[in-house]
């Protein structure tokens, strides 16, 4: 769904709001609708939004809200204003809604605690296993993560 038409990988506003909307929604539901978002934005005395224009600059049609706009829609989906203007941190911060994301799986919700209290050598042996699968599924080792490094702690506010 992301594309990068910038050959340093920087993403468009509207690519962020996609990621945005696509992973921050309640669980057990999809996406938020736009007059929901827009609602939100507008009930603590936020600025005036409506859902065609939310539309808008998810499409890439308009790209150039406001700084009030930009700050509100931050607010609501628990990230950093800066989201939206530094990719460095756009990504360290989509890095943790993936790991969130992914918590709301039960099943992976039921390892990690089941995990929980496992002395560092259970910890590396559950973690090679998982590698192992991985392997065997195709999918990537540990793309959030260098080798020997934890993951970043969440700091975006949403659950």
């Amino acid at each position: 769904m992301e594309t990068h038409d910038d050959p340093r990988g920087a993403r468009t506003l509207a690519e962020k709001l996609n990621h945005l909307f696509a992973t921050v929604h309640p669980g057990g539901r999809g996406e938020y609708t736009y007059r929901e978002v827009a609602a939100a934005l507008e009930a603590p005395g936020g600025p005036k939004i409506s859902a065609t224009y939310l539309w808008q600059l998810r499409t890439g049609k308009r790209d150039n809200p406001t700084l009030q706009h930009l700050e509100a829609l931050s607010r609501f989906f628990g990230v950093a204003p800066a989201y939206f203007f530094d990719d460095t941190i756009a990504e360290r911060v989509d890095a943790q809604l993936r790991l969130l994301t992914s918590m709301r799986d039960a099943r992976v919700h039921r390892i990690a605690l089941r995990a929980d209290g496992l002395s560092p050598t259970g910890l590396d042996a559950i973690t090679a296993m998982i590698e192992h699968v991985r392997a065997v599924e195709g999918l990537p080792s540990d793309p959030d993560r260098a080798a020997g490094e934890d993951p970043p702690a969440p700091t975006t506010g949403w659950g």
